[in-house]
């Protein structure tokens, strides 16, 4: 499975970062926004995890962007907003859930068996 991870906090998702790495998979990284649209037309992720601290662009507007240009991509978004308001900003973008500020390593875990589960639904056999 490819992840691609934005976010200008590496460091501080090292947790996180390593429940990714499950499975031998190893997230790219991007540090904005115009970096993220690149790298998802050449890598193709199946996950685009976008963190909401990004300097160049708010991070409903990337995935408003990204599913454009890839709409079966599935995406995620690191926020510390109110639940509610994620919901009604995000609605329609298919996004598949927001994660806390700081997520961790079983946070990562969960995310990974929702999207094997959607790609499993979504390939056919």
């Amino acid at each position: 499975m490819k992840f691609l991870l934005v976010t200008t906090r590496p460091d501080e998702l090292k947790d996180f970062i390593s429940g990714l790495v499950l499975k031998n998979n190893e997230p790219v990284l991007a540090e904005n926004g115009q970096d993220a649209l690149d790298l998802v037309g050449s890598i193709k992720p199946d996950l685009v995890v976008v963190d909401d601290n990004l300097p160049d662009c708010k991070s409903i507007a990337l995935i408003r962007e990204i599913v454009t240009r890839d709409a079966m991509v599935n995406t995620v978004v690191i926020t510390s907003m109110d639940r509610g308001d994620f919901h009604e900003k995000s609605e329609g973008l298919g996004v598949l859930q927001a994660l806390p500020e700081n997520p961790v390593s079983e946070d990562a875990r969960k995310l990974i068996l929702k999207v094997e589960k959607i790609i499993k639904m979504n390939t056919p056999t």
